[in-house]
């Protein structure tokens, strides 16, 4: 999973950063020499202010490829599959360089055009407090991969330079053109030579050598400041440089006793410390009489936060123990499965280490783990081990053999692979997990998050690609190969439904979470309502929302038999509020659209328009439209969730869909009913307000 971390606390005081245009202008350079060209996600250079930068970073995106490194991809290219794979060896240097002019960006490689495209720029260099960083591609608490290698010269121009111009320029020589900022590395000069960043933090073993900034380990950054920057954020700076983390737990999230009022109720949300972006649900067990679940935050490293449940709907954090710090690489994205001998085990991308890593649960509460491990297989004669990702893993139990899954972007040339042992130690490369895509699948659509079991008579693959959210194949495991039969989308109009996770609950039911990107909701880290998956003989998925919710309900409400008048609204008396769950059976609606309206003004009005669209066969949640198609005579039945501002619906436990009312007016409670051309009768809707899933049941 490759989404940007937010900034550490004492970062993000720093001031905030015009977005104005017109003085966006700038010019990165670096020439840098790369150690290898399989590595993902460091920076040859960034210029950052507060939780907002710009960098040359490579492979982050697309493996092997130069691109511009920006705040959440707002000014990277996508798609990369055209550009050129770096080919060079450790020992060259390559100069790259990124033009940002107006609305357009380029990427030059040793002077000759690489990418170019359409970006809305932003101004960094006139902020106050701005910083440049180099290996991490931005600065803050667990913000990834850095780079390995070393950089000769790097520089900052503070205007669009020509492709002549950069053409022109030789490392360690001056230019024409007077740089904003300009590092060579020489020893007695390793601080920026225009004098706009006096100060150096060389941070986690990154060192000045023979003329370069040699970046040779895992966490190898230089922040190069002005000095401004307060004790605290240089503490934060300084923290990854400790030679060994210490051992034991960090600070367990906890939910304040007075909780910001716009933040969710009954959703699960990461409450601090840090921030959970990305907030990835991930490694989920029943275990030993209860629910066990971990999900990526943000807090001196890239961890793995960990809740536990007697219902999956009551959540209790427990100490953090998979972190960064102590295990020596970020935790990233992977799943939990069982050992032969009934043990829980984890897989997960060790970000950092370039590698898949593997760890064995030690103790019964999963607070203690073996020492993680990569998962190295034997590469045989005639087999390609460059296809290979070192992605997002999965692994499974069939029989007695061990299955792992590696997630991957076929095109980048590198698409999902297999791998099997008996031992959990030894693998052997199976090559390629899919046997073929389906059609609807789009071209270079990675595979990311993936999450293998078998549902009904049929295999499930839940995964994401990193543009459309997430989906689903179905299809059979035979052979050692997946394959496919079917593919839908869980997420539409962006991938606010994204990385999912699953588990398999104690009475054999098949749940799963998703974390809640892209939506204006409160605070990071909010995971989805769980939902339950089936696959009756019909072959058609079932969607619909764990049988537990129900015990958050309280002070039910009801109305029955109510007539909707064809475009005109019916505003409900009884029920109304921004924290409920509602139930409504329509009468197989003939109407061309109907459905209701939440989160209404006093007139309910201005709401957000949940409604069935018979023509065009589609669930709508404002502007999301989800498919739905009902049989002939079939009722309409809408389970709705609403939480402050986000609102989850599900149909006729075939389809689910979620979307959020931008900003949050605790004021605009009202809920409406509508039909458009045509009349509707509403049989029932239920009401019921909802507990807070922090309390105890």
């Amino acid at each position: 999973m490759t989404v940007h971390g937010l900034l550490a606390s004492g970062l993000a005081m720093l001031s905030v950063c015009s977005a104005v245009a017109a003085d966006s202008d700038k010019t990165l350079v670096s020439w840098v020499s790369l150690a290898n060209t399989s590595q993902q996600g460091g920076s040859a250079l960034t210029v950052q202010c507060g939780d907002q930068f710009d960098g040359i970073v490579f492979g982050e995106h697309t493996a092997g490829k130069w691109m511009a490194g920006s705040d959440s991809f707002k000014r990277t290219q996508n798609p990369q599959e055209a550009n050129a794979a770096e080919n060079a060896d450790a020992k060259t240097l390559v100069q790259v360089a990124i033009v940002y002019q107006g609305n357009r960006l380029a990427i030059c490689r040793n002077g000759e055009p690489y990418a170019s495209y359409e970006a809305n720029n932003i101004d960094l260099l006139n902020a106050r407090d701005n910083m440049a960083v180099f290996g991490l591609r931005h600065q803050g608490a667990g913000t990834g991969q850095t780079l390995q290698g070393s950089i000769a010269d790097a520089r900052i121009y503070d205007r669009a330079l020509s492709t002549d111009e950069i053409k022109e320029l030789q490392p360690e020589k001056e230019s024409a053109i007077k740089p904003y900022a300009w590092w060579t590395f020489e020893k007695g000069q390793e601080t920026d030579r225009m004098g706009r960043f006096p100060v150096n933090h060389l941070i986690a073993g990154a060192r000045i050598e023979s003329g370069r900034l040699v970046l040779g380990s895992n966490g190898a950054t230089l922040i190069a400041s002005t000095g401004k920057i307060g004790a605290n954020t240089v503490a934060v700076l300084d923290s990854p440089a400790a030679p060994a983390a210490p051992a034991g737990p960090s600070a367990i999230p906890a939910m304040p006793a007075n909780p910001p009022p716009n933040w969710l109720t009954y959703h699960l949300i990461h409450p601090g410390p840090g921030g959970a972006f990305p907030g990835d649900p991930n490694c989920a067990f029943y275990w030993k009489g209860q629910y066990h679940l971990h999900y990526i935050y943000n807090h001196d490293g890239v961890n793995f936060a960990h809740v536990t449940s007697d219902d999956m709907v009551h959540w209790k954090w427990q100490p953090t123990t998979l972190t960064q710090k102590v295990i020596g690489h970020g935790m990233f994205s992977g799943t939990g499965f069982f050992t032969k001998e009934g043990k829980p085990a984890i897989i997960y991308h060790g970000w950092g280490s370039g590698r898949n890593q593997i760890a064995i649960a030690q103790d019964d509460k999963l607070e203690t783990w073996s020492k993680s491990y990569p998962l190295e297989p034997q590469i045989k004669p005639g087999q390609d081990g460059d296809k290979i990702a070192n992605w997002d893993p999965d692994a499974w139990l069939d029989g007695d053999t061990y299955y792992a899954l590696s997630g991957g972007n076929p095109g980048s040339g590198k698409p999902p692979t297999l791998f099997k042992s008996t031992d959990l130690k030894n693998w052997d490369y199976l090559g390629l997990f899919l046997d073929h895509d389906m059609p609807d699948v789009k071209n270079g659509e990675d595979v990311s998050c993936p999450n293998f079991f078998k549902i009904g008579n049929k295999w499930m693959l839940l995964c994401i690609s990193h543009n459309l959210g997430c989906r689903y194949y179905l299809g059979d495991w035979k052979n050692e190969k997946f394959s496919p039969d079917f593919h839908a989308r869980m997420t539409w109009h962006g991938k606010s439904v994204f990385a999912p996770e699953s588990v398999l609950t104690k009475d054999g039911r098949r749940v799963m979470w998703a974390w809640l990107v892209d939506l204006p909701i409160e605070p990071s880290g909010v995971q989805s309502l769980p939902r339950e998956l089936a696959l009756p003989n019909d072959g058609v998925l079932r969607i619909k929302p764990l049988k537990e919710l129900e015990s958050l309900r309280y002070d039910e409400r009801q109305e029955q038999n109510i007539a909707v008048k064809g475009d005109a609204g019916y505003k409900l008396k009884e029920i109304s509020g921004n924290t409920l769950e509602l139930e409504l059976t329509i009468k197989a609606p003939t109407a061309k659209e109907c459905g209701l309206d939440v989160l209404c003004d006093k007139e309910g009005t201005n709401g957000l328009r949940i409604s069935y669209v018979p023509a065009t066969k589609t669930l709508m949640v404002g502007t999301v439209d989800a498919l739905l198609e009902l049989k002939p005579g079939e009722d309409l039945t809408l389970r709705v969730f609403i939480d402050k501002n986000l609102v989850e619906v599900f149909a006729n436990d075939r389809q689910a869909a979620l979307n959020a009312r931008r900003g949050y007016a605790p004021e605009h409670t009202g809920i409406s009913l509508f039909s458009n051309g045509g009349d509707v009768t509403v049989k029932q809707i239920k009401a019921w307000k909802m507990k807070s899933c922090h309390a105890d049941p």
